[in-house]
């Protein structure tokens, strides 16, 4: 099992960055949350197998069509057993 925080920079919110991940992360398994900051980029945390997390990190540096990512910064965490992925509130 593998978590990770992730940060991602570019344009990626009002262009369905986080509920389009929401729906990637759940059609291939993994647990966790995405949300906005306040300060322009998407905060998340990604839970799951290996190769689940790193088929959604994958997604998240190219994002959907009409975002641009220009950097995505992953930090290693203990797994917390975590099931759902949710989009959850901006974060101040």
């Amino acid at each position: 099992m593998r978590r990770v925080h992730v940060i991602v920079r570019g344009s990626v919110q009002g262009v369905g960055y986080r509920y389009t991940a929401r729906m990637v992360a759940r059609e291939i398994g993994a647990a966790g949350w995405v949300r906005n900051r306040g300060d322009g980029t998407v905060e998340a945390e990604v839970e799951g197998a290996p190769d689940t997390v790193d088929a959604v990190l994958a997604w998240m540096a190219e994002g959907p069509p009409g975002s641009r990512v220009d950097a995505a910064t992953v930090t290693e965490l203990a797994p917390l057993g975590e099931a759902g992925f949710e989009v959850r509130d901006t974060a101040p």
